[in-house]
């Protein structure tokens, strides 16, 4: 099992606090620069463990991690991908169409290690523990897993990038995936040259990053501060 370091008591100093947020506005979706360099396993143990140690609804901890390294699985996964890219495609017109070919939207083949991550919905049960009411609590958790791995890769100079254009059902049966275990995040992760200093799909004018003020409410919903 590895060992991450923890300090005793609540108090973070400056320096601690700082490299918080350091990865946390320094985290991107990495789909280039990938290196060939391969992830020393008590490294990926690290950030396997900082996943592992997310918020559950209940305890229930419903995820599980599937390392994928074998180039032939890499091959048909990313032929899943370019089916369902193909097909995303045609939502878009002329210009945004264009921009949309030209964007690179995943990195399958070129990082070192892929990580499927799925939500198993019978873990802890049929009646887990504040799941009563809102039931995809499950797959909120998973997310906040995600996160944190995301970060803690961030951290050890690992980039990561979520491939969401598959059809989950067919990479169920590519990878074995039972049934009851849905896929959540299939992502691609490994040493980069550099992290750009904007996300990609802002850099290429695809999006804008929203005003903070215009998302926050107060007491009710449409009040500002």
């Amino acid at each position: 099992m590895t060992r991450v370091s923890v300090h005793d008591g609540n108090a973070f100093s400056q320096q601690e606090r700082e490299a918080v947020y350091r990865a946390i506005f320094g985290r991107r979706d990495v789909r280039r620069n990938f290196l060939a360099r391969s992830i020393p396993e008590d490294v990926l143990l690290r950030v396997l463990t900082a996943a592992h140690h997310a918020g559950s609804v209940g305890f229930m901890q419903p995820w599980d991690f599937l390392v994928i390294r074998a180039a032939e699985t890499k091959q048909a996964v990313k032929a899943l991908f370019q089916q369902a890219n193909a097909e995303a495609a045609r939502v878009h017109r002329g210009s945004r169409a264009a921009l949309y070919r030209r964007l690179k939207l995943e990195g399958i083949e070129e990082a070192p290690v892929n990580l499927c991550v799925t939500c198993d919905r019978r873990r802890g049960g049929p009646h887990v523990l504040g799941r009563a009411t809102v039931r995809d609590t499950d797959l909120y958790s998973t997310c906040c897993a995600i996160q944190n791995l995301w970060l803690a890769a961030r951290a050890e100079g690992i980039g990561v990038g979520w491939v969401s254009i598959l059809d989950h059902r067919a990479l169920k049966r590519v990878l074995g995936i039972p049934r009851s275990c849905r896929v959540v995040g299939y992502l691609c992760l490994g040493y980069v040259t550099e992290f750009e200093s904007q996300p990609d799909l802002e850099r290429e004018g695809w999006r804008r990053r929203l005003p903070l003020e215009r998302l926050v409410h107060y007491e009710r919903w449409g009040r500002s501060a």
